[in-house]
């Protein structure tokens, strides 16, 4: 999604502001579920879309849903944060949302252990609708939380690699790299220096480098983040140290930190027309399915070529996987017109032509395996990529937490330390780390 929705530090901010839910949410998911759909009646629908562009194609999805539900009336109300949804789902009362929608699926922990929203499993039962095959694995997994099933996928979100052809002739590279191994190869070759600086650089490596999160790193790993019982195993899964030794060689070869963190200083924002893969001052880029539209309407004088990620050497024929997100719907536990609201839920999440739609108006990735394969798609060839990323089997996501994404924050504030030198022993410091993860989950329950 493309502007501030997307960026990690305001998913971590919010999740703090849901703590307050696990006491103050009375609503309960059985209570109000007794109402006629068939009946007159009004929803109102909170989302956090703001653009016009997507504030007109929201629109449009309700129009396609008010034709098959000439009864059901909705209420939009858009550009809601959700310190605005969590301030209404404690609330209630007649002017608080019955279905939200939500940029933040670190707080799915959050919506689903404090009963903010309600568990959707039984009105998929009940229409007859399977989750697990109508969704991808990885937005299966994002939805959900201890047997709750608190949300459902309304679009996604799929990470991949961005390159510059015309860069990659120069330095005599023929295609994208597909293991980590070639990938540090070919962003060595793209790398022109300039004085104590760079001409072109190859790949901002850091973690500040727009996008290049620990997760979105880890997702090409395949890491399993916690153990059955809910420790934290990122001192015991190896694919945290592999991914953390990755990175920080990446550092050490392409300059260091401190070069690194010079360049990036002046270079243009994620969010501008100036964006440094954007200018060709970065020659590859991690980023999600929304940059191809960002890229190709600054008119960047160079051919741009999509493709997966790399992923680790011995993990080869896993290749076109990729870290998957994105938006997500729920029922407010407070609202009194639960059935009728999961009609609108139901429609805007399952429906193949309304999924469909949304996409096209908004160019993120279609959240249903139908859609996913849709001829009514339209988009440019490149696009593709991220469909067959959101659509691939190994694909992955961060599990939710009872505390949402605090122990992201942990693991990135690990991540910062480690790449700058302030912390020099990995093993040491991936122990710690998860003793914080697991202490400050304890604190939550």
């Amino acid at each position: 999604m493309p502007g501030t929705s997307r960026k990690t530090a305001v998913a971590l901010a919010t999740s703090a502001s849901i703590a307050l839910l696990a006491t103050a949410c009375t609503g309960q998911s059985g209570s109000a579920a007794d109402d006629d759909p068939s009946k007159q009646t009004t929803l109102t629908f909170w989302h956090a879309w703001s653009a016009p562009g997507e504030v007109e194609a929201v629109k449009e999805l309700i129009a396609g849903f008010r034709k098959k539900h000439p009864n059901i009336d909705v209420k939009v109300v858009g550009n809601m944060t959700d310190d605005k949804i969590n301030q209404a789902l404690r609330a209630g009362g007649s002017n608080s949302p019955d279905v939200i929608s939500s940029f933040t699926t670190n707080n799915v922990g959050k919506f689903c252990s404090s009963g903010a929203l309600v568990d959707l499993d039984p009105f998929f039962e009940k229409s007859g609708v399977d989750p697990e095959k109508t969704f991808p694995k990885a937005m299966n997994e994002y939805t959900r939380f201890e047997g709750n099933r608190c949300s459902v996928p309304l679009l996604g979100d799929a990470y991949g690699l961005y390159y510059n052809k015309t860069a990659f002739e120069r330095a005599g590279v023929q295609s994208p790299p597909k293991t980590w191994s070639e990938f540090e190869s070919v962003a060595k070759k793209l790398t022109v220096p300039r004085g104590n600086s760079y001409k072109q650089l190859g790949f901002m490596p850091n973690y500040h480098g727009w996008e290049t999160t620990t997760e979105h790193y880890l997702g090409q790993f395949s890491p399993t983040y916690f153990d059955d019982n809910g420790k934290s195993q990122v001192a015991e899964d190896p694919a945290f140290e592999d991914a953390f030794t990755l990175q920080k060689r990446l550092v050490d070869e392409l300059g260091g930190y401190r070069k690194l963190e010079t360049y990036r200083a002046t270079l243009g924002d994620e969010w501008g027309p100036e964006h440094p893969f954007h200018t060709g001052q970065v020659a590859m880029q991690l980023d999600g399915e929304w940059r191809l539209g960002m890229a190709l309407e600054t008119d960047p004088g160079f051919e741009i070529g999509v493709a997966p990620l790399p992923v680790p050497d011995d993990r080869a024929d896993e290749y076109g996987k990729g870290y998957i997100t994105g938006t997500i719907a729920g029922i407010a536990a407070t609202s009194r017109k639960q059935n009728a609201a999961w009609e609108l839920v139901k429609y805007m999440t399952t429906d193949t032509d309304a999924v469909v739609g949304f996409s096209n108006a908004i160019h993120n990735v279609p959240s249903t395996l139908a859609a996913l394969k849709s001829p009514k798609l339209k988009y440019d060839p490149r696009f593709k990529t991220f469909l067959d990323i959101a659509a691939h089997p190994d694909s992955t996501t961060t599990p939710a937490s009872v505390n949402g994404g605090v122990y992201l924050s942990t693991i990135q504030q690990f991540g910062y330390d480690y790449e700058s030198g302030k912390e020099t022993d990995l093993k040491a410091g991936l122990a710690k780390t998860a003793r914080q993860i697991d202490t400050d989950i304890a604190q939550a329950k």
